[in-house]
């Protein structure tokens, strides 16, 4: 009787990178409540969480032919914080937004092209502010609503899938924002999350 064939399992992508920043972001915000504070050691977090590019599973990098993907990789208990996948198919773009809490962003893959905007003075227009901004690999940007939240952003290629890593000072899914036309004029929304699972950081005894 023959043996049953069998396959090599599927490597387990290790999380500990993710576990590992989950912990001390969230020890960040026990320690310490002011913005500064948060955006500068929390994107210095951030930058060496996406220097690596070996930690995010698969399922949380998965485009979309349809739009670009918001997957929920962490949301703390008290919804402090959340953290993101944004995956972002050949020239996906977001419409015109805002994000109401801090927010800090970190290239994993591929490139971003960033464009801010404000409201003119006279009529509540949108306007550029600023020209368009590169957000390249490993590079990490905050979000800071004191200083203006409103941005459009894009994958920088036509021809290959971008990725990066958001952190927000809220569950983001959950935050009622705004879409913006050229008026000015508000489009409430929730974005919610591509997924209903989340990655299980916690298990470490598959690298044990």
């Amino acid at each position: 009787m023959n043996a049953p064939t069998t396959f090599p399992a599927a490597p387990v992508t290790d999380t500990a990178p993710l576990r590992r920043f989950v912990g001390e972001f969230a020890a960040l915000l026990d320690e310490n409540g002011d913005l500064d504070v948060i955006l500068e050691r929390g994107g210095a977090l951030l930058a060496r969480l996406v220097a690596r590019d070996t930690w995010l599973p698969e399922e949380y990098a998965r485009p979309s032919p349809e739009r670009y993907q918001q997957y929920l990789l962490h949301c703390d208990s008290a919804e402090r914080f959340s953290v993101v996948s944004f995956v972002w198919g050949p020239g996906q773009a977001t419409p015109v937004h805002d994000h109401r809490v801090w927010g800090l962003v970190g290239v994993l893959r591929g490139a971003e092209k960033v464009q801010s905007f404000d409201f003119r003075d006279y009529d509540g227009a949108l306007i550029q502010q600023g020209p368009t901004r590169d957000l390249l690999e490993t590079e990490v940007e905050a979000i800071d609503p004191r200083e203006g939240d409103i941005h459009r952003v894009e994958n920088a290629y036509s021809d290959r899938v971008s990725i990066s890593i958001h952190v927000y000072g809220a569950n983001i899914g959950a935050v009622e924002r705004a879409t913006y036309r050229a008026s000015g004029e508000e489009r409430p929304f929730i974005s919610g999350y591509a997924n209903t699972t989340v990655p299980n950081i916690w298990d470490a005894s598959r690298n044990a």
